[in-house]
């Protein structure tokens, strides 16, 4: 099992790039302490028989088929713009 002295959470918090104060410091280890000790308690489960799997429920393609269709009229595309000229929307300019 893990012990507090096993967490460098200095080393943690660094490759995180955190600057932790005393007290998150404190907090931070008693909570990363807490996740590892539940760690080491789920290593006690036996799983003979269980087959490993990525996600909890069945993962399935849920997306439309991918057929061609009309897209947006131009009129109905333009409808809300500020500003149009030849059936396009005119934007500031951002690059020079």
């Amino acid at each position: 099992m893990s012990t507090k002295s096993d967490l460098n959470l200095e080393y943690v918090a660094n490759l995180a790039r955190l600057a932790l104060t005393g007290a998150e410091r404190e907090k931070f280890s008693r909570q990363l302490g807490d996740i590892l000790h539940y760690v080491e308690k789920l290593k006690q489960v036996n799983v003979t028989g269980v087959e490993p799997m990525a996600h909890a429920s069945p993962v399935c393609n849920i997306w439309a088929a991918d057929t061609a269709r009309p897209g947006l009229p131009v009129a109905a595309a333009l409808r809300n713009a500020p500003a149009q000229r030849d059936h396009m929307i005119v934007v500031p300019k951002v690059v020079e």
